[in-house]
């Protein structure tokens, strides 16, 4: 006999060590394991930004009412991140307005006439030089029209240089990345396992019913022919 023989024999087929299948809950420890560590490589690699953040103030002046305040301090809180603004706290913070423009947030409330102006930076002297130039930028450009508004800004609350910084740490990266990985593994295990049972036992063809066998208490008469009459 040939080793091709050997080979093609069902016998030793049936002989040989059958492959180890993978587990099926594999996909969830691997999915909380790469997240994990890409959480942690991007907490590492990651700049650290701090943030710092200062309050500008809507006085009414004489004449003027609470409500009118807070309505123009809905209008400048829009306009925090415009060029007229940008531009009057370049000299300040050492920074041209294009670039100012995405190191400056604000905010505002819709129950008190404040609006908050919050810069970020890779260094927290700069995050907090950026907010108070915003801010006293944006005070100066609507205290040019003071007389016409009826309302006065100013700076309630000056920006100082944050302690720690507002990106998250390495620990927590790693964390959301091991949740993340997590959900995609679960995701996986929910819809891998499903497939591997329908390969492995694939749906059979039913047999049909053996037909029904005549009643044994048939009368005979129903499958012969009944004998006619004789004429008289």
């Amino acid at each position: 006999m040939t080793r091709t023989d050997d080979i093609n024999d069902p016998q030793d087929r049936g002989r040989r060590t059958p492959r180890r299948a993978v587990p099926r809950w594999l996909p969830l420890p691997l999915g909380i394991g790469i997240g994990l560590l890409g959480g942690i490589g991007y907490g590492l690699v990651a700049t650290p930004q701090y943030a710092a953040t200062s309050y500008v103030m809507v006085v009414p002046r004489q004449g003027t009412d609470s409500p009118t305040a807070l309505g123009f301090a809905q209008a400048y809180g829009r306009i925090v991140t415009g060029s007229a603004v940008l531009a009057g706290a370049q000299a300040a913070t050492h920074t041209a307005a294009g670039d100012l423009k995405s190191h400056v947030q604000a905010a505002t409330s819709p129950d008190a006439p404040m609006i908050s102006v919050t810069g970020s930076s890779s260094k927290a002297g700069t995050a907090a030089s950026i907010a108070n130039g915003v801010a006293r930028s944006l005070a100066a450009t609507g205290n040019r029209d003071a007389d016409s508004t009826g309302v006065r800004l100013l700076l309630f609350s000056p920006a100082a240089a944050p302690a720690a910084p507002s990106s998250p740490s390495a620990a927590l990266s790693g964390a959301v990345g091991a949740s993340a990985g997590g959900l995609l593994g679960a995701l996986v295990l929910l819809v891998r396992p499903r497939r591997e049972e329908d390969a492995a036992h694939p749906a059979r063809t039913p047999l049909p019913s053996p037909s029904a066998a005549p009643s044994a208490s048939a009368s005979p008469s129903s499958s012969e022919p009944r004998p006619e009459r004789a004429a008289v």
